[in-house]
């Protein structure tokens, strides 16, 4: 019996290549139990669900829920005496701080956090520098070694050296490398960079990232440090992130609570 125990989850579903490589990548140090989406759940946030049905999976256990609901059936029913939760491996960077909120990926991890159960969401960036529409790449388990190698170190690793005693969860992004040759691992934080429009057009309004574009270009103007430009330089990028919001004194806001009542 490994001395290691894991619930993986993931947004993609189940099924997915990516969950499976890391499924068998962390199988190999770890009692790994899978608790993820029956069907893709992609950019579903951190939605909940009251009741989601289960069934018993290979890997573990399918759920017709979201990766919110996985983590909290995992550690509250399934499998509530794990040490970690990790989620992925996701088809896709999620990278910047405006997607952290949005991505099922990490929204599992941050479930994880208010259990005070360690956790690592792990994605993928993928780029689609020729005419195949990157959502049909990545299509072979050999594809995430990049991805799985950093999950499977940091999974092994960052417990013992006390990381978590500084963060919640940690949000890793690593890119599809073509050759075996390892990336360099980057500590980084959250791009605040942001480039949504939108577009009023025959009753229909057109919402669309154009940070995905510019990625595919090279314009991206974030500086070292931040996550996105880790990913770019063909790094992968590590955000350790605290879970609960943030806030701090606010002298202004105390002065309007004060005056309230007047």
């Amino acid at each position: 019996m490994s001395e290691r125990s894991i619930l993986l989850t993931n947004d993609d579903g189940i099924e997915s290549v990516g969950f499976r490589a890391l499924y068998d990548a962390l199988s190999e140090f770890a009692d790994v139990t899978a608790v993820a989406p029956k069907t893709d759940q992609s950019a579903v946030g951190r939605k909940m669900s009251s009741d989601a049905i289960v069934a018993e999976h290979e890997l573990g256990y399918a759920l017709e829920g979201t990766p919110a609901d996985c983590t909290v059936a995992g550690l509250e029913a399934l499998c509530p005496d794990v040490d970690m939760v990790v989620s992925g491996i996701n088809k896709g960077a999620n990278i910047g701080a405006y997607v952290l909120g949005r991505s099922g990926t990490v929204s599992a991890a941050v479930e994880a956090a208010f259990f005070d159960v360690p956790a690592i969401a792990v994605s993928m960036y993928v780029p689609a520098d020729g005419e195949e529409p990157w959502h049909e790449l990545a299509t072979d388990p050999r594809d995430y070694r990049e991805a799985t190698h950093a999950a499977s170190y940091l999974a092994k690793h960052a417990v013992g050296a006390g990381v978590f005693k500084q963060c919640d969860y940690l949000n890793v992004n690593a890119p599809m490398r073509s050759t075996d040759e390892p990336a360099d691992m980057e500590v980084t934080y959250p791009s605040e960079m942001y480039d949504m429009t939108a577009e009023f057009e025959n009753g229909t309004v057109r919402l669309h990232d154009r940070i995905w574009e510019r990625m595919r270009s090279g314009d991206i103007p974030d500086p070292e440090g931040t996550d996105r430009r880790a990913v770019i330089d063909g790094k992968v990028s590590v955000s350790p992130l605290t879970a609960p919001h943030t806030t701090q004194h606010h002298e202004a806001l105390d002065a309007l609570a004060e005056t309230y009542l007047e």
